[in-house]
């Protein structure tokens, strides 16, 4: 569970949106601003607008200064900056939306930017200094959520950090992060941390000596905890494990922070903290539930200290023992899980019921708030949604698939969680039900039937289930794909048509929905961008949209890409312009991205050096020009003499097409293709060995790769999958190569029956694709082919007439490459044709016929 998705979702039921107000802007702050005198610019920068005097030049680099405020005084606090800032002529900017303030500090937001209202950019050190003090002295008496990544200026709700005004962009860790210039001229990364932090060259201005004072003051000894270890973070405050200084048994420790974390109710995590203590006070003895040992108050931030309870979550407990993701599951594997299963559930009903007797309704119950320990002991963690049944009060926060609707109160809301716990357990596809309802019916008759559970049983979850709407049931929606022999070409007709229907020509953001990464890569790159899913859309033969094509042109001409990889940045745009005859914007597009990809140490296919090689190895052969030969040799050979010094394998993943050594490898196999020079297929061989340091033999006999302690990866994007692709490229000219001799194990990985996401890079299709490449597939493996494809039917939801897919989490569509219904376009296409699966891969060499 990825919690960064549930801020994308307060936008729009159907796609991941940035919150931000298109058409009618009811709740724009701008309408309670002056509006500046002539001399000023202003431009709208997704969900921010920003306001500059023209003529007026930044430096680069400095001091910024960041305004905190709570939803009830925004606009109070906006509205005295504006004035401020225009009669100073001093650039700022602001969120535009309440709304947008509310999801920037909503529980789940990413911490690092939360509780910005406000940045104002001063152009020195003498101007910092005269508007902190004369904007202290406005804001008197404001309040606003702390922010982590600043040093507070007074007691009000100012803060600073010295960090980049203009856009520069440096490579870190395999990623091309934000950047500022050091005095030397080099470009390091712009420290975007939860923490505040002062790069080492930077001198702390003399009206700031007093707030670094103040934020070394706070004395260590008034914590009566010693912290071992941190369990969880959301921006309402960290989880940890910690010893008390006075002596005792280890405890866990909740924090939560003023005005922070909030939910949809607009309560903050100090407030949850407090009815979450009177709850558990009310609970004292009830087994299952953690004691209350006390709640107090360090510096401006709040704990609840409590009893630790042993055990994992049951989402890892899933992970470890679901029978559906091992290939060659028996009858008698899936009653032994059956019977564990029914076990947990019947557990957490008594422990339901329990709190229930005390008259109190738990709200928050989902696999991350129940744990199970080497007994199959289950307890409950996490009160802070609980609430007296005769309050009529309803949770302001949820995991989707387990959140009760709005109809339901009181007990209800837990009965409704355990039901889709009782399913859940069986098919882990509850999000999906919210995103489409009508896919409760069929998640419950495979899970009555898959695992032979006693007559009803699914039934009786639908009835809780199902919404009280008449119908009550929601009528099950059949598409082509649940037909026992689709046609395929129809299938792939309704995609493409569901695709184009999403599409938003009149955003400058994007122009189709996909993943939440489109906020931060861009909207018109390969992966997660208009250029990949046009590319999809071209391959299948759906035709070509010379208005979304001249949107993509715009797009990279209006705000060139920041990063040169081949699916986040300019490399994968160029190569689809260069294949739509746009050759002339492909040549500037590669120009502009020269001095990036000199700054490119980054090994991998999605944003470094595979990919960048191997779209020059394209471009080479597309016109005939050995220059880009050249280039994409010189790049090779980085490459390579990277790969000798390669660091070891970390704690979690990087293996596979996108993120490991697998994507250099391709680039070596396509290398020796085009100069038979033998040298390329053994850098290829020990590119591929270095990804499968990072497997582990699963206990089915399947090489998957690891990912942290107990989980393992057999995706395309990370994971086995993503190995096999290549090494079955590798395979076609040294068979005898060392990496070859993992395939068995490789192909093992691809065939367990369960797969929760759909698409191509992460999900069920790329291990479809990837057993398609096998020359001379089994049968076994043939049947997992067949599978992969019916079990489509699981997550296809009719859209406009035609049919999408969920992308990552399940909780919104996407149409990407990367996580959506492009990606699978691409997958269909490979495995029914024979057509080019995604650029340098090739097709599968067995493809079976479309309309089978």
């Amino acid at each position: 569970m990825d919690l960064r998705y549930e801020a994308f979702c307060f936008a729009d039921p159907l796609f991941y949106d940035e919150q931000q107000e298109i058409g009618a802007r009811v709740d724009d702050f701008a309408q309670a601003l002056p509006a500046p005198a002539a001399g000023w610019v202003t431009a709208d920068r997704g969900v921010w607008r920003v306001l500059h005097p023209a003529g007026r030049e930044l430096p680069a680099q400095g001091w910024k200064i960041h305004v905190s405020a709570g939803l009830d005084n925004a606009r109070r606090v906006l509205v005295q900056v504006h004035e401020y800032c225009v009669e100073h002529r001093i650039s700022y900017k602001h969120l535009r939306s309440v709304l947008t303030l509310l999801a920037r500090n909503s529980k789940y937001a990413p911490r690092d930017g939360s509780a910005k209202l406000v940045t104002i950019y001063p152009v020195d050190d003498n101007e910092l200094e005269r508007v902190l003090e004369d904007l202290s002295a406005r804001l008197e008496g404001e309040h606003g959520a702390y922010i982590l990544s600043d040093l507070r200026y007074g007691d009000g709700p100012l803060y600073v950090r010295y960090g980049g005004f203009a856009e520069q962009w440096v490579e870190h860790d395999g990623n091309r992060v934000l950047a500022i210039r050091k005095p030397d001229g080099r470009l390091v990364p712009d420290k975007r941390e939860p923490t505040f932090s002062v790069p080492d060259w930077v001198k702390i201005p003399a009206c700031l000596r007093s707030s670094v004072a103040a934020r070394k003051a706070g004395d260590p000894a008034q914590f009566p905890y010693r912290v071992t270890s941190s369990l969880h973070f959301s921006n309402g405050g960290g989880v940890y494990l910690a010893d008390p200084k006075a002596g005792g048994d280890q405890v866990v420790l909740k924090e939560a922070r003023p005005y922070a974390g909030l939910d949809k109710a607009r309560i903050d995590a100090v407030e949850r903290l407090r009815r979450e203590h009177e709850v558990l006070d009310r609970l004292a003895d009830v087994p299952g539930v953690p004691r209350a040992l006390e709640r107090f108050t360090v510096w401006e931030h709040h704990y609840l200290a409590m009893e630790y309870m042993p055990g994992n979550s049951l989402g890892n407990w899933l992970a470890r023992n679901y029978p559906l993701t091992r290939r060659g599951t028996t009858e008698e594997d899936l009653a032994e899980y059956a019977r564990r299963a029914l076990d947990v559930v019947a557990r957490v009903e008594e422990t339901v019921q329990a709190i229930h007797a005390r008259g109190l309704v738990f709200g928050d119950l989902h696999p991350l708030n129940i744990l199970i320990d080497e007994d199959s002991r289950i307890s409950l963690i996490d009160f802070e949604m609980a609430f007296d049944v005769e309050s009529g009060d309803r949770p302001a926060l949820g995991a989707p698939g387990f959140r009760a609707p709005a109809d339901r109160t009181g007990f209800e809301i837990d009965e409704h969680a355990v039901a889709a716990l009782r399913l859940w357990l069986f098919l882990p596809l509850s999000q999906l039900t919210e995103l489409a309802p009508a896919k409760l019916r069929g998640i419950a008759d495979f899970v009555e039937r898959r695992f032979a559970l006693p007559r009803g049983y699914a039934d009786a979850a639908v009835a809780v289930l199902a919404p009280r709407a008449v119908p009550a049931e929601p009528a099950p929606v059949h598409t082509e794909l649940d037909q026992e022999k689709p046609d395929w070409p129809l299938v792939r007709k309704q995609i493409a048509e569901a695709i184009l229907a999403s599409a938003t020509p009149e955003r400058r953001d994007r122009l189709f929905p996909g993943d939440i990464e489109q906020f931060r890569v861009g909207g018109a790159c390969f992966g997660v961008g208009a250029a990949g899913v046009l590319h999809a859309l071209d391959v299948i033969g759906a035709g070509r949209f010379p208005e979304h094509e001249r949107w993509l042109i715009d797009s990279v001409r209006r705000e060139p890409p920041t990063r040169p990889g081949f699916y986040d940045g300019s490399y994968g745009i160029a190569y689809v312009l260069e294949n739509f005859g746009h050759h002339d914007e492909a040549t500037k597009l590669l120009a502009s991205s020269a001095r990036l990809v000199e700054q490119t140490t980054d090994h991998a296919l999605e944003g470094g050096l595979a990919g960048i090689g191997l779209t020059m190895l394209h471009f080479a052969t597309a016109r005939q020009d050995n220059e880009f030969g050249r280039q994409a040799l010189t790049t090779a050979v980085r490459l390579a003499e990277a790969l000798e010094t390669a660091a070891p394998p970390g704690n979690f993943a990087r293996a596979g097409l996108l993120s490991g050594w697998s994507g250099p490898a391709l680039l070596f196999v396509r290398l020796f293709e085009r100069t038979g020079e033998p040298a390329w297929l053994s850098f290829a061989d020990q590119a591929l060995c270095r990804d499968l340091e990072e497997c582990v033999e699963s206990d089915d006999g399947s090489l998957q790769v690891r990912d942290g302690a107990a989980r393992t990866l057999p995706y395309v994007g990370i994971g086995g999958s993503g190995i096999l692709l290549v090494a079955e490229q590798l395979a076609r000219h040294r068979p005898d190569a060392e990496a070859c001799k993992s395939l068995p194990g490789l192909r093992e990985s691809c065939r367990g029956e369960f797969v929760i996401h759909p698409g191509l890079l992460f999900g069920r299709c790329g291990l479809a694709v990837a057993l398609g490449m096998d020359p001379d597939p089994t049968e076994p493996i043939r049947a997992a082919i067949d599978l992969h494809l019916a079990r489509l039917a699981w997550y296809a939801v009719p859209f406009k007439g035609g049919l999408a897919f969920p992308g990552n989490q399940l909780l919104r569509l996407s149409m990407d490459v990367k996580t959506g219904s492009a990606g699978i376009l691409l997958a269909l296409a490979a495995l029914l044709d024979g057509k080019e699966v995604l650029p340098f891969l090739g097709g599968t060499p067995s493809p079976q016929t479309s309309g089978r």
